[in-house]
């Protein structure tokens, strides 16, 4: 979520912002401040009404003891009924109000929470606007294998193997879904196994989290409301909560401090989480993505921090290291690149995506997007540390990083590490894992 003050502060330069994200909100920002004029002038309303009316009721102890005093001596209260009667009245009157008012200002501040929770968050200055037509390849790391002979696809190369039974997958689970078998399990076992072991080493905190989550883990992360349809939702006679499939281990690392106040000493906080990720998004179908690099289930582990602001510049720089080292240690060829805003998602003010070359494709596909969050997810959820030069609360900066994700890591070796034969080389960083196994054969 956006801060209310840099959006009043210069509405015109937060329109411009969001633009380059290809995003026009520039009504909903007018909206957003006319609602913040409204919302403050209720509660000033409010409060006044609610002072005059605990001025009534103090008038009216002082009349009660002056009525009490009166009937004592035998006097006539009738003028001090009369006024508190008139208190009375006055009272009930503001009582409406400022019913009336909160009636008021609680629909008021519901639009204006889902006008603030719709608006991305704000790019980066230095990043190019528009989309990915604007993206920087920033740096291309390892030689593109050369082939001989006619390079076969992935898919190919799988079912010759048996590394991946498609057909079963859609049989089990329709399409855009795929099984693992034999050695095909047991390399996907082997390439989780080296992320983890890697991040541990880095000194990363290992983290399972849930795979079903409350819907305020989306909206923390940003996922929420906008693309709610775009995740398995789970239906519960028993509980009326809105639960769902975490698309990404993001969305529950986000919130691991939500409604939290750190001590600054407690900071960086480093956490890695290894989940299969559940996504609707069409797979299987689309012809230049035949095969495993988009589907509705896949294996990704995610790195994950909360820093201090002026810390998060150096957090994004580690995380780009980390998924960089991560390839560069299966040997693979690869290039890094600066998105444009428009090509960074909505919760993000940079991303860099790392993308591996897929010979098939004849191109690059991400395998991990780092991303800078800024204090956007911090504000929708709550999550600060307190300054202890200051002994005051400030939002943390949140970021994330994919360390990897699977299933384009997966198409990517068989494919750039395929021989002639059909066979497939096993990076060396993997072979621990597979009991000394070098190379992967049809049996």
């Amino acid at each position: 979520m956006l801060d209310i003050k840099k959006i009043k502060e210069n509405p015109q330069a937060v329109k411009e912002g969001l633009k380059a994200k290809e995003v026009d909100c520039d009504a909903t920002i007018d909206r957003i401040l006319v609602l913040d004029d409204q919302i403050r002038a209720l509660k000033t309303a409010s409060e006044g009404k609610t002072a005059q009316k605990n001025k009534l009721s103090k008038e009216n102890g002082k009349l009660f003891g002056q009525k009490k005093g009166a009937e004592k001596r035998g006097e006539d209260t009738s003028a001090i009924d009369a006024a508190i009667a008139e208190n009375n009245a006055k009272s009930v009157r503001l009582d409406q109000d400022v019913a009336d008012e909160l009636k008021e200002l609680e629909t008021l501040s519901a639009e204006y929470r889902t006008a603030m929770l719709s608006l991305p968050n704000l790019p980066d200055p230095d990043l190019l606007p528009g989309g990915k037509e604007n993206n920087q390849p920033l740096r291309y790391v390892g030689e593109k294998h050369s082939f001989d002979f006619e390079p076969k696809h992935h898919v190919d190369l799988c079912q010759n193997l048996g590394l991946i039974d498609y057909e079963r997958g859609v049989k089990l689970a329709g399409a855009g879904n795929w099984m693992y078998t034999g050695m095909g399990a047991r390399l996907e076992w082997a390439l989780l196994n080296y992320f983890i072991d890697t991040h541990i080493a880095d000194g990363y905190e290992f983290i399972l989290p849930p795979h079903m989550l409350e819907y305020q883990c989306g909206l923390t992360a940003g996922q929420f409301p906008k693309f709610a349809d775009e995740v398995y939702k789970i239906a519960n006679p028993t509980d009326d909560r809105v639960h769902y499939m975490l698309p990404t281990a993001e969305a529950a690392l986000a919130s691991v401090y939500r409604d939290e106040i750190l001590s600054e000493s407690d900071l960086p906080k480093k956490f890695f989480a290894y989940t299969p990720c559940f996504r609707r998004e069409a797979g299987s179908h689309r012809a230049d993505e035949r095969g495993m690099v988009r589907g509705h289930q896949f294996n990704k582990v995610e790195m994950f921090q909360y820093t201090r602001p002026e810390d998060s510049d150096a957090a994004f720089d580690e995380l780009v290291r980390k998924a960089e080292n991560l390839v560069k240690g299966l040997g693979l060829h690869f290039r890094t690149v600066k998105l444009a805003a428009g090509d960074c998602s909505a919760s993000m003010a940079r991303t860099y995506d790392i993308e591996i070359l897929i010979p098939s494709m004849n191109g690059y596909k991400e395998v991990s997007s780092v991303s800078n969050a800024r204090d956007y997810q911090a504000r929708r959820g709550n999550i600060r540390f307190r300054r202890e030069a200051t002994g005051k609360p400030e939002y943390v900066h949140t970021l994330n990083g994919s360390g990897l994700a699977t299933s384009r890591i997966f198409p990517a070796l068989v494919e750039q590490n395929q021989r002639a034969d059909g066979s497939v080389v096993i990076p060396e960083a993997l072979r621990k894992y597979l009991g000394g196994i070098e190379v992967i054969e049809k049996k």
